[in-house]
């Protein structure tokens, strides 16, 4: 469900019914972790009270609604939104940006990449193409470069993953398990289903619990082996869809 591309209008009920049902609460939870009446939250729901711009704050945030999302509540109530989606060349976005930037760079000589929502290279230090390009050719993949594709396709890293049935596996439940707010949109599920037409998908191996810590990518080319393990970094307290929504991965040698 795309809530971010519904109409306005009547909608609020079914959006707060939606997110309610995603956490697993019932309106009973959610008026004991808001601090509002279970009758008030029934009659926002069923379209009966319109809640004021501060209540329905307060109840998204009860719920961890993504910011995006946040604005989308705010619209069908017929509020302004409140989050900024801006631009990375942004004055607001210079801070950080100044951060990512110094971040890749002391990754050197190790690849790090940051990634939008769905998994789209946004940027990535002088590493990052390096390595990857040792093993394809990077300029028949156009820009956004996908990670997600270029590990899964035949015809990009995966016949040089020598543990691949391994980290399919586990990127896909990686995939459901980072997606913004728990939760995977229309666009998260599309990728998800492009995913799993590559060949060999739906055949993998189930994968058990009594795994190490963390699950390296061993990449192969003739003798040569070097597995990496990967370390997250995302924004602290955003106020910013797009502060939100990036991540930064840095790979670290496993070996």
């Amino acid at each position: 469900m795309n809530l971010s591309t519904t109409q306005p209008g009547s909608q609020l009920g079914h959006f707060l019914r939606y997110w309610r049902q995603q956490r697993g609460k019932s309106q009973l939870d959610l008026s004991l972790d808001a601090g509002v009446s279970q009758r008030h939250i029934s009659f926002i729901e069923s379209g009966r009270s319109v809640p004021s711009r501060e209540l329905l704050l307060h109840l998204a945030k009860s719920l961890d609604v993504p910011l995006r999302e946040r604005n989308a509540l705010l619209l069908a109530s017929g509020y302004a939104p409140m989050h900024l989606e801006s631009n990375w060349d942004a004055p607001e976005m210079r801070m950080i940006s100044r951060v990512i930037d110094l971040m890749l760079k002391q990754h050197e000589p190790h690849p790090a990449l940051v990634l939008d929502r769905y998994w789209n290279v946004i940027r990535a230090n002088e590493a990052a193409p390096r390595f990857f390009g040792g093993f394809i050719d990077l300029s028949a993949w156009p820009k956004p470069r996908n990670l997600l594709h270029l590990i899964f396709n035949p015809e990009g890293l995966r016949p040089f993953i020598a543990n691949w049935n391994e980290v399919a596996g586990g990127m896909l439940e990686r995939v459901q398990r980072e997606s913004l707010g728990h939760v995977q949109d229309s666009n998260m599920k599309s990728l998800l289903e492009a995913l799993k037409k590559y060949p060999g998908i739906e055949q993998l191996p189930p994968r058990y619990h009594d795994q190490p810590p963390v699950l390296p990518i061993t990449f192969a080319r003739g003798n040569e082996r070097i597995s990496y393990f990967s370390m997250i970094t995302t924004v602290g307290m955003p106020q910013d869809i797009t502060a939100q929504e990036f991540r930064i991965e840095c790979m670290y040698p496993a070996d």
